[in-house]
């Protein structure tokens, strides 16, 4: 059974989101406050799928999700926030979320996230060479031989880009295969390209990896440069 760990302290948005969960089969602990989700979180057996609060006592969500990544955890996270921000969004996936949705969110939109943080799509090895390279089964990205750490959906998203190296991807490809649907905006992607090519050291405004493709979407050339 998969097992969701809810890190939320409002008891009207966790008892409900709970419910929720367990009638989609999932077994589900919920955790309070940021110390207690942690301790859940690196515990054994651990989460398949954490959804964090941004707001959280004692400890808040970007710490929590920092912690997990650092003591190696790097199941799926889905942050929840009040904050509409956008730099509030951003450090939150710097932290290691892998999505987040903004309170107060719609049931059945926050579900469809859910099953889509779950699910994994076909995988077939990357051969593509160059700089940057990619282990498909092993779920692992190198950089001159120096392994990236990477969210889920950041995983996602280049695994799809590398796949179709040279040719352009539009964002509704991209939001269908990440995200599992298309909710008519493409902010969450942005964000999520913005912080991607961070972690690969590239420039949107000369990229070496990613180059965007005005509205349409974008194209993954290799850099074979050492």
């Amino acid at each position: 059974m998969i097992r969701v760990l809810l890190a939320e302290d409002d008891a009207t948005i966790s008892e409900p989101l709970a419910r929720a969960l367990r009638r989609e089969g999932y077994d589900v602990v919920v955790a309070a406050d940021g110390r207690s989700a942690l301790s859940e979180g690196v515990s054994q057996p651990g989460p398949d799928l954490v959804i964090l609060d941004l707001g959280l006592p004692l400890m808040d969500g970007l710490d929590v999700c920092r912690g997990l990544r650092d003591a190696g955890v790097f199941v799926p996270v889905l942050m929840l926030t009040a904050r509409t921000d956008e730099i509030d969004t951003v450090v939150g996936l710097d932290a290691g979320a892998d999505d987040y949705v903004t309170k107060p969110f719609r049931l059945g939109e926050l579900m469809a996230r859910v099953r889509a943080l779950l699910r994994r799509g076909p995988e077939t090895p990357s051969r593509t060479p160059g700089s940057l390279r990619m282990d498909v089964g092993a779920r692992r990205v190198f950089l001159h031989d120096k392994e990236l750490r990477l969210t889920t959906k950041e995983f996602e998203l280049l695994r799809v880009l590398m796949r179709e190296e040279g040719r352009v991807v539009s964002r509704e490809t991209l939001m269908r295969e990440v995200w599992d649907s298309w909710y008519g905006s493409t902010k969450t992607l942005d964000m999520h390209v913005s912080v991607l090519r961070r972690k690969i050291g590239d420039d949107a405004q000369s990229p070496r990896y990613i180059a965007t493709v005005r509205g349409v979407g974008f194209r993954f050339q290799n850099d074979l440069q050492d």
